[in-house]
């Protein structure tokens, strides 16, 4: 598979020769869709919690008579079905959201993506990115004369420049191979990676 080259002013020199097992394979929209859950459910950090019953802060004395109000029979205030009262299944902080995912179905979710990627046209490789001076000026400026407004950047070794010029930004993220995430990978609409990271990401996930 052959991907685009550019240089520093957003222009295609040349194509470069890229492993067709990563970035020429069919979508599968079913295993994608699984990676993407499965990604976004193992970050969760389950520390949510709720009280039962016993647990809420009320009196234990019964609101009203047994009989000869009208109303309708009740213990107790922290009953599940009164305002304020206990949850009957209450969330507790060591609940455990994670899915598991074999290290074959990633690597399969994650070339799908790419491959789309490069047939939507959103993905370019460049020689190498860096900045001289770590000012969001001059990476603003390198990224908007390669044609880019909301970018991923994967780099084969985050340089320090580049990463404190760019932290700001929401609209761009800059990461190392490692860090590429199926989330970040489908959430830009543009992906720029260095020749570098390209032949990393190869290894890794061929």
């Amino acid at each position: 598979m052959e991907l685009k080259l550019i240089n520093e002013q957003g222009q295609e020199t040349s194509r470069l020769q890229a492993a067709d097992l990563l970035f020429d394979r069919a979508y599968n929209e079913t295993l994608v869709h699984q990676v993407l859950v499965a990604y976004q459910a193992n970050a969760r950090s389950g520390n949510r919690a709720q009280k039962d019953r016993s647990e809420v802060r009320h009196t234990t004395a019964k609101p009203w008579r047994q009989k000869g109000t009208g109303r309708a029979r009740a213990g107790m205030s922290s009953s599940p079905i009164w305002r304020g009262g206990g949850r009957v299944f209450p969330n507790s902080p060591d609940e455990n959201f994670s899915q598991k995912l074999n290290r074959k179905m990633y690597r399969a979710g994650m070339a799908s993506i790419l491959s789309q990627l490069v047939r939507e046209d959103r993905l370019a490789v460049v020689d190498d990115f860096s900045i001289a001076a770590p000012k969001t000026k001059l990476f603003l400026a390198k990224i908007k004369n390669m044609g880019f407004e909301s970018v991923l950047v994967i780099t084969d070794g985050l340089e320090e420049n580049v990463f404190l010029a760019s932290r700001n930004l929401p609209n761009v993220l800059v990461v190392e191979v490692r860090q590429a995430d199926p989330v970040s990978l489908v959430s830009f609409p543009k992906v720029l990676i260095t020749k570098g990271a390209l032949a990393k990401l190869e290894e890794v996930l061929g």
